[in-house]
């Protein structure tokens, strides 16, 4: 089994997450009535860790660079993701403003009041601005520089081997996951579990998938469930069906004031069915 992280990973190591997400594997596998036998070595579970390819140098601020969070957001795939997210917290979070709202004061749809809404809503709780802006750049940079996707689909194709059978990833690792997986044809994968993933998000995320967008990521083997909780923001479109075709498992969780956490979800016993249907032990 393969593991894949989502984004804000960049400190943490393959060796931290594999400890992390095994107990939380051999919970969801054992609520789903399977027990197998994760251990602590290295032969059930590799995480396939890419979060390192998003560190940069340290940078001096020259005279008249932005100070502000804000300030660092760019137009286009950034903007449009920040807003993205500020309106689908509005939909699940009365405490969240829309940006569309009429108000007394009108709130203005800009950058800052973006960044401010989130950092208030429920699901951003404890993200200081500054990391919400470096979640959003995470994702920028993976579709805008071809050195810094191509290393992480790297990543994940090396740790897939002819033994591996279940590939699990989370939120922005589904896609590189799922990438890496149509990169590799003849692999011998044969479920595909993708949890908060954002793969369905027409134009800023769907759009842009090579080799194509709607590509199956394997063959007739492989099976694909994807798996989200109704009140998360970075998987906007919950059902992905209409995007990758019929033969896809659509399911949902609820993983309570923690809606995206990857522990959470690693957790429910969907997940662990899902997992114990790609190893053969039902």
């Amino acid at each position: 089994m393969v593991g894949v992280h989502g984004i804000g990973q960049q400190l943490a190591s393959a060796e931290s997450l594999r400890k992390a997400w095994l107990p939380a594997l051999r919970e969801g596998l054992g609520s789903s009535g399977e027990c197998l036998p994760l251990t602590e070595g290295h032969g059930d579970l590799e995480v396939a860790f890419y979060g390192d390819v998003f560190h940069r140098a340290g940078q001096t601020l020259a005279v008249g660079d932005p100070m502000s969070a804000a300030g660092e957001v760019r137009p286009g795939l950034e903007e449009e993701l920040l807003r993205a997210w500020w309106e689908e917290s509005a939909r699940v979070d009365e405490g969240v403003v829309s940006p569309d709202a009429d108000t007394l004061v009108r709130v203005p749809a800009s950058v800052q009041a973006g960044l401010r809404a989130l950092s208030l809503s429920r699901f951003f709780s404890g993200l200081t601005m500054r990391s919400l802006v470096s979640d959003l750049k995470q994702v920028s940079r993976y579709f805008t520089d071809p050195v810094v996707r191509a290393e992480a689909v790297k990543r994940v194709r090396r740790a897939v081997g002819p033994d591996t059978r279940v590939v699990v990833a989370h939120s922005l690792g589904s896609v590189v996951a799922y990438e890496a997986l149509c990169a590799s044809p003849g692999h011998e994968v044969r479920m595909l579990v993708t949890l908060g993933s954002p793969l369905g998000i027409r134009n800023l995320i769907f759009d842009r998938l090579l080799p194509e967008p709607g590509a199956w990521p394997g063959g007739t083997e492989l099976n694909w469930t994807n798996i989200s909780d109704a009140g998360d923001v970075v998987a906007l479109v919950k059902d992905l069906r209409p995007a990758f075709g019929p033969r896809l498992v659509c399911l949902e969780v609820h993983n309570g004031s923690h809606a995206h956490d990857a522990v959470r979800y690693l957790a429910s016993e969907k997940t662990g069915a899902a997992i114990a249907r790609g190893l053969d032990v039902r």
